[in-house]
């Protein structure tokens, strides 16, 4: 899930919710949306593999 910030850049967390903090947890801020689907992409490729 990619979120745009305030300040214009943009943050993946993850699609379910931690249950320790009834939160998304954060996997990195990114400059461009492009970079945060590049990494949204890596990420669903090490969890399969």
């Amino acid at each position: 899930m990619i979120r745009k910030l305030k300040s214009g850049e943009y943050r993946l967390y993850t699609r379910k919710l931690d249950p320790d903090t009834h939160k998304r947890r954060n996997l990195g801020t990114f400059d461009t949306r492009a970079a945060a689907e590049k990494h949204e992409r890596d990420v669903q490729y090490f969890k399969r593999h």
